[in-house]
């Protein structure tokens, strides 16, 4: 009954966004109060509606109803209940049933927290939001019903893929469907906007939370995918560049891009055409990475689904979406003339700058992603683009970012001194110069890749301690600080953990380490400065899995300093083995051991990797996350803009 009452709602949820895309969209044209004031109850009810729908899913899963065909292919009764929960949204059809409830949520939220919005605006964009659900409601019902019974039900389940059943997994599409699906209400505002005709500060600071909080949960999602891979997969590796993972990190390039870009829109009112253009762009790279994962077009350890009738339907809302946008874009072009001058030194430039090696890096991805998929298509070649292109060609743009960063923040709105910045930056260079020479003199015959890592994270860190100070004026009054705005203080810690993410993954790559052999019981084996021992192999019987488990000594000096306990799964159900690596983490290093298969003549495989500044790289991330978390919590940006609008300049955050 609950599963029939979730089915229910949510085709009822389809029927009220048809009503919330077309009734406040008329009664913004004709200016009708009575009609734009259906956007938001529709807006709260297809919200509840789909919440209910997915709750009814949930239940479904946590109580085992083998009567549901998505339940019996992806849960069983022996797994433990966080799977069982994650299992909602571990496969293609209860994903999607996230991805519309999310859509709702953030078009909810515009009728909540839009109250100051003119009221055409808030009807055209809670109707365009609405329109895009009404597309993804529809695919759901029509292609991807999460709520098919079976005639005849097992007894049991299939279970749910074993790389799956991990915490990190739990949590990770939940934040990562957050960003994806919040830059859909970017892209109502830069389509509802259009359709007004009206671009001008006050939409810039209209869109800039919006985009934070996109960024921020993508920032998570991403990192969480990151860490997930790092100690789950068991090759050590934490970016494989594969179709899916860049398929997440487009829309964040963009959406930093828009984020930055959107300032401008708010200060000076120039780059107006060019936000609107981001804003579409990073809404339609979700919707390509929707259609990556979900068409079976690239191969990814990471897709849902390889149903071409999907794909189609996908591709479809994608053309639909993205090329009605564009084309409206184009025919709007008169009503973005920038109002805003600035000087080729300025900081509307440095931001400039920062767009178009965002936007260029994001070109680079996309350009490597679905190169393999035109060669066969084209040329009739099946070619594979892998880690080494994707790093020669996308890590000259970061360095080049990196630089800039410091610099842009330093320099004046409308016109600039380059000199004074620099100035400003002197202590900054010498210790990012001091710090990448020690490292150079410290390693032996490597790459440059660890100094230049080196380099830019302090530049990076340092430079944002610097740019606070300069808030603080000449008299050094450091009890400024603490007064400065919440979004100042975002920024800096966002710019110094992107530092710390940079300085991570130089460091990781430079000067990891790295040991396979067959370790046999009670005989030690060194790896750089630690030594390590296999003490024993066990035999153990897990929830719904039988595992070896190894027990590592691991000493250093001379001293043990940890007991390490790798394990090789193998889950009965879904017939598949999993790795889990052991990790004993630092500050400076991770020592990180995975165990493999028993060998015939006695031993067991076993890789181990010494890993140096690995955690920094998700310490920046969740820097990145608090900065914007930071920034958010700003009031300036809680005061509607639609009340401050006749004074946009005043107030507003440096960046």
């Amino acid at each position: 009954m609950i599963t029939e009452f979730g089915h229910f709602a949510l085709i009822l949820a389809f029927f009220v966004a048809c009503v919330q895309a077309v009734v406040p969209m008329i009664g913004a044209h004709k200016r009708w109060p009575g009609w734009m004031a259906v956007a938001e109850p529709a807006a709260t009810a297809q919200f509840l509606l789909v919440a209910l729908s997915f709750g009814a899913l949930m239940h479904a899963f946590i109580t085992s109803d083998f009567s549901l065909r998505l339940v019996v292919l992806n849960s069983h009764s022996a797994k433990p209940l966080i799977y069982k929960i994650s299992g909602v949204w571990g496969n293609h059809e209860g994903s999607m049933l996230l991805w519309v409830l999310i859509l709702s949520l953030f078009g909810a939220m515009a009728a909540w927290f839009g109250g100051n919005l003119p009221p055409t605006l808030r009807a055209r964009v809670l109707s365009v939001q609405a329109a895009v659900g009404v597309a993804f409601f529809a695919f759901i019902l029509f292609t991807s019903n999460p709520f098919l019974r079976l005639a005849v039900p097992p007894f049991d389940g299939q279970d749910l893929n074993p790389l799956l059943q991990d915490p990190g997994l739990a949590f990770h599409p939940p934040f990562l469907y957050l960003g994806y699906v919040g830059l859909s209400i970017c892209f109502s505002f830069a389509v509802a906007a259009l359709i007004e005709g009206r671009v001008d500060a006050a939409w810039g600071r209209w869109v800039r939370p919006w985009t934070l909080l996109s960024w921020l949960f993508l920032t998570i999602g991403i990192a969480l995918g990151s860490w997930w891979a790092y100690y789950e997969l068991g090759w050590g590796g934490f970016w494989f560049w594969d179709p899916v993972e860049n398929a997440s990190f487009m829309p964040w390039l963009l959406a930093a891009a828009l984020l930055h870009s959107a300032i401008v829109v708010e200060k000076r009112e120039a780059l107006k055409s060019w936000t609107i253009l981001l804003a579409i762009l990073a809404f339609g790279f979700s919707l390509i990475g929707t259609f990556i994962v979900r068409s079976g077009v690239l191969t990814s350890v990471h897709a849902f689904a390889t149903d071409p009738q999907r794909g189609v339907f996908i591709l479809g809302i994608l053309v639909f979406f993205t090329g009605g946008a564009l084309t409206l874009y184009a025919a709007r072009a008169g009503i973005m003339q920038a109002k805003g001058v600035f000087g080729i030194v300025s900081r509307e430039s440095a931001l400039v700058v920062n767009n178009i090696l965002l936007a260029v890096a994001c070109f680079v991805v996309f350009t490597g992603t679905l190169w393999p998929l035109v060669a066969e298509m084209l040329f009739g070649r099946k070619l594979s683009v892998g880690a080494p292109f994707f790093n020669m060609a996308f890590t000259p743009f970061m360095i080049l970012l990196g630089l800039v960063l410091p610099i842009g923040g330093l320099l004046s709105w409308k016109r600039g001194k380059i000199g004074r910045a620099l100035r400003q930056l002197v202590p900054a260079l010498i210790l990012a110069v001091a710090l990448a020479g020690l490292a150079w003199a410290m390693q032996t015959g490597r790459s440059l890749m660890g100094p230049i890592g080196v380099f830019l994270g302090t530049w990076l860190v340092a430079g944002a301690i610097t740019d606070l100070i300069s808030r603080i004026g000449r008299t050094r009054d450091w009890s400024r600080l603490m007064r400065l705005p919440r979004a100042d203080w975002g920024k800096a810690v966002a710019h110094g953990g992107l530092g710390i993410t940079m300085l991570g993954i130089a460091g990781l790559m430079a000067w990891q380490q790295e040991d396979i052999r067959v370790a046999q019981v009670n005989q030690p084996f060194t790896v750089g400065a630690y030594e390590l021992e296999l003490l024993d192999v066990q035999r153990v019987q897990g929830p719904n899995y039988f595992s070896d488990m190894g027990e590592v000594s691991l000493r250093k000096n001379g001293e043990e300093i940890a007991h390490l306990y790798p394990e090789k799964r193998n889950y009965p159900v879904a017939k598949m083995p999993t790795t889990e690596a052991a990790i004993d983490g630092g500050v400076l290093r991770d020592v990180y051991v995975v165990l493999g298969d028993a060998q015939a003549g006695g031993g067991w495989t076993m890789r181990v990797y010494i890993k140096p500044l690995a955690n920094w790289i998700w310490g920046g991330a969740i820097l990145m996350a608090l900065g914007g978390a930071l920034s958010l919590s700003d009031r300036r940006f809680r005061v509607a803009a639609g009340a401050r609008k006749s004074r946009p300049a005043q107030g507003v955050p440096a960046e």
